[in-house]
């Protein structure tokens, strides 16, 4: 698309514009709710390869899940990129920007515009209803199935098993699969970008610390060890938490490290069920001044919520694990939120901004 027709489409305002302070999350309880109003969002996205040697290609991910909690609206670029052209993965739908630029380029560079509108969704888990999607045989299979990074057998599947000992129906193994990942494990300050989501190393070792793409990764492993349908949703957060909670929201419009991935579990009668009980250990040690605990208000008024619930502050990607990117060299992905590059020297280090330059921002559009 045009980048100046793109423009006009509609003004811009910051998507972190002034929301209410830490204070005021006692004030208005942490509570998403679906039907509330859209609003809409666009991502900017520049990477610029620093130290290009032979051929470059870049894969920039965009918004692929349109559901009734996200709108995909456009996607337009600009740059100097030979190629440049939105692909999909065959396997989970994920969306991306392809662009590739040739030997002779001194300078590779490309600038993604992703527009979407997003809406808070959350799942009323007292009444289920008849009218609900079932999952067909190929679907539920798939989403219980294992994947190269997620095994669902040995020390994962005697997890699970240990967990849900007792559980009557799926929705019991669901929430107690929850309570006590929220329970056992912590977040890690010190955890590289979201993490690597090796859950089998995570129970091994007995080291439950990590971020977001390791906790709900052990939800999703978890989940499925004990035959409950269950996926990661990759994304990034886009504006600060309407609720007060400084850390469940991006606190600039810079959201270049705002990645964040969450959960979802199918229930019978209620269909995909949004889980974060990864974000319930980040209010603990990041929402106010340490030592701070589970029985903390702040964390109490959030982590019935996070079972159910989302703020949509923040856009989902796609559902992806391993993937193949196309025409790359390199290896598959674990999970696809952060921008890849690759140049005659391999793939570059998303997490390393001294040798692949890249920045994401976000502004809300005026309603």
């Amino acid at each position: 698309m045009d980048r100046r027709s793109f423009l006009k489409a509609g003004a811009l305002v910051p998507a972190a514009a002034a929301l209410p302070k830490l204070a005021a999350a006692q004030q208005h309880p942490f509570d998403p709710r679906p039907g509330e109003k859209w609003r809409s969002f666009e991502v900017t996205t520049r990477v610029e390869i620093v130290f290009p040697e032979g051929a470059t290609r870049v894969w920039l991910p965009v918004p692929s899940v349109d559901s009734a909690y996200q709108r995909t609206l456009d996607n337009a670029w600009s740059g100097n990129a030979t190629t440049a052209k939105i692909v999909h993965d065959g396997k989970y739908g994920a969306g991306m920007l392809y662009a590739e630029w040739p030997a002779a380029e001194p300078s590779p560079m490309i600038e993604l515009y992703s527009r979407f509108a997003t809406r808070d969704r959350a799942v009323d888990l007292t009444s289920p209803s008849v009218a609900v999607k079932q999952l067909g045989a190929g679907e539920r299979a798939f989403y219980t199935e294992p994947t190269e990074h997620m095994p669902t057998d040995g020390i994962v599947r005697k997890t699970a098993q240990d967990i849900t000992r007792g559980a009557r129906s799926d929705y019991d193994k669901a929430r107690a699969i929850y309570e006590w990942i929220v329970d056992n494990t912590y977040r890690d300050p010190k955890t590289r970008g979201c993490g690597t989501g090796d859950i089998k190393a995570m129970l091994e070792t007995g080291n439950l610390g990590g971020k977001c793409a390791d906790l709900n990764a052990l939800y999703v492993g978890l989940a499925r060890a004990a035959d409950l349908p269950a996926r990661d949703v990759y994304g990034v957060r886009v504006a600060k938490s309407r609720f007060g909670y400084r850390s469940l929201g991006a606190g600039t419009a810079n959201i270049t490290r705002a990645q964040h991935c969450r959960a979802e579990v199918y229930l019978a009668g209620f269909g995909w069920v949004p889980v974060d009980p990864a974000d319930v250990r980040k209010v603990v040690l990041e929402e106010k001044p340490q030592p701070t605990t589970l029985s903390d208000p702040l964390v109490q008024a959030v982590r019935p919520k996070l079972f159910g619930a989302w703020e949509m502050n923040w856009l989902a990607f796609n559902t992806a694990n391993d993937l193949a990117l196309p025409n790359a060299k390199g290896g598959k992905l674990t999970f696809f939120m952060y921008p890849q590059a690759e140049t005659a020297q391999g793939r570059l280090d998303s997490l390393d901004p001294d040798n692949f330059k890249y920045a994401m921002t976000a502004r809300e559009l005026a309603a």
